[in-house]
């Protein structure tokens, strides 16, 4: 037996009969975990702006698949209320989507275009995702929301994505507020905080730059980058009753990093 099919035999069935609604689910951490929480029993959503990635990945899971861009309200209503109307009722919420393009550098460098197109796709677009699904989850009575942040929302980077870190303390701040003002709602609201994840995105970026990764990865105790299988597993977790009490807060999955002074030798 292969650890692959070990690791799937052992997960639990938590979310069986809920819907999950997962923006940027063609790819990485996205993917990851719309493949975990269907293995969990839930419904899923798939949300991507790539509409090939998007629908291969909601065939894999036998979920549905909704083109959206995330940057766009009416979109994103639909996106939901696809969710909806197709499984009816929307109980989780991973407002994933995300980019960090090169052009998004030091201060020093980073044009007001730039710094607004990061922006408008990694947290305005969870503005829109939160204001889209609340209602839902308002009516039922429940529901989880997960907004992926970034360890760097709670750290500074000498080697800096000035827009892309400022949009990901926007969105733990704001995840902070919305768990606070809708939990008598039943609806609990987190920002998953991953650190460097061993994606298509980071692999794109480093692959352009050899000594910006470098120095990431020698500051990371675990002395590796996470699997986007990792970051999927704490996915689970936070939309699932497990983490019932687990509300308005940042939730690091980062292998130590924002907790190192040194690192071991």
């Amino acid at each position: 037996m292969s650890d692959t099919t070990s690791k799937t035999e052992n997960i639990c069935r938590r979310l069986v009969g809920r819907t999950a609604v997962i923006t940027g689910a063609g790819s990485g951490i996205g993917l990851a975990a719309a493949r975990r929480l269907a293995s969990e029993g839930a419904n899923v959503v798939c949300g991507d702006i790539d509409e090939a990635a998007g629908k291969t990945a909601a065939e894999e899971v036998g979920g549905a698949f909704a083109r959206v861009d995330v940057t766009d309200p009416e979109q994103v209503e639909a996106l939901f209320q696809t969710a909806y109307d197709t499984y009816g009722s929307v109980d989780v919420a991973f407002n994933n989507a995300g980019i960090s393009p090169p052009d998004d550098d030091s201060i020093l460098d980073t044009g007001l275009e730039a710094w607004r197109r990061v922006q408008e796709v990694n947290l305005t677009s969870v503005y829109l995702c939160c204001k889209a699904a609340i209602p839902h989850m308002r009516r039922q009575g429940r529901g989880s929301i997960i907004n992926t942040a970034s360890f760097v929302a709670v750290m500074g980077a000498a080697t800096s994505q000035i827009s892309y870190t400022a949009s990901k303390g926007g969105v733990l701040a704001m995840s902070r507020e919305l768990g606070v003002q809708f939990a008598r709602d039943g609806i609990r609201v987190n920002a998953l905080c991953p650190g460097p994840v061993n994606t298509p995105l980071l692999q794109e970026l480093f692959a352009k730059d050899p000594e910006r990764a470098a120095r990431r990865l020698v500051h990371i105790p675990a002395g590796r980058f996470a699997e986007a299988e990792e970051i999927a597993a704490a996915v689970a977790f936070l939309a699932s009753d497990d983490s019932s009490f687990v509300n308005a807060t940042d939730f690091l999955v980062d292998g130590g990093i924002s907790g190192a002074y040194v690192t071991p030798v």
